[in-house]
């Protein structure tokens, strides 16, 4: 398999699509492809991005091509067992693919007004009431899960899972823009933040040579 991703400062999708790609356990080459530089264009219309319109991460096994990050998770899971992704009781398992179904489709201002940037944080930003809404509305439900199936571990519903996958760039989010978190969700934040493949992620994105001029400006 191969995972073609963007940059790992800035792409919340990509990570999402790397983080499923790991917990699959299976063996991946992983390609990265500097976003909206002087060469995107022409780089996105290239085979193996041109499935996808460009739009990163794009999963290949053999002939086999998958983007969209849910979209990643749902094949991997297919693959590997479905257990590896969701929580196996069956409430449980309600419960993660609502959260993961709205975050995929939701949330909007906050990615908006808070775009990732791993290599950067900054203190007193001034947030929208949209904005406050998306993440009140993300502290219900982690609090929700937590509450009824954290018991077994420190992610969301206790083991790593297909939730802690889709909700991490939240979490780099919350960090980045230095969001008061409630205790639960706080501890909720470190654990995500200590997970290896985490610190693996950050590592390889406080080295890369690019910077995109749009969200960089975000922070100033």
């Amino acid at each position: 398999m191969k995972l073609i991703i963007g940059n790992k400062a800035y792409s919340s999708w990509s990570l999402r699509g790397w983080l499923a790609a790991k917990q699959s356990g299976l063996h991946f080459e992983e390609i990265l492809v500097p976003l909206f530089d002087q060469d995107w264009e022409q780089r996105k219309r290239q085979a193996d991005l041109a499935p996808s319109s460009g739009k990163v991460p794009t999963l290949w096994d053999g002939e086999a091509v998958v983007w969209d990050s849910l979209a990643i998770i749902d094949y991997l899971a297919d693959k590997v067992g479905r257990d590896r992704y969701w929580p196996k009781d069956h409430v449980a398992r309600g419960l993660a693919r609502s959260m993961v179904a709205e975050m995929h489709s939701g949330y909007l201002s906050l990615r908006r007004e808070c775009p990732m940037n791993t290599r950067r944080t900054v203190t007193n930003v001034k947030l929208s009431d949209e904005t406050n809404a998306d993440a009140l509305r993300i502290l219900q439900n982690w609090a929700e899960a937590r509450s009824r199936f954290g018991q077994y571990g420190p992610y969301l519903f206790g083991t790593f899972s297909a939730a802690d996958i889709m909700f991490a760039p939240v979490v780099t989010r919350f960090v980045t823009y230095g969001f008061t978190l409630p205790g639960f969700a706080q501890a909720y934040a470190d654990a995500i933040m200590a997970h290896p493949w985490m610190e693996q992620w950050y590592a390889a994105a406080a080295q890369e040579p690019w910077t995109i001029e749009r969200i960089e400006r975000a922070f100033t």
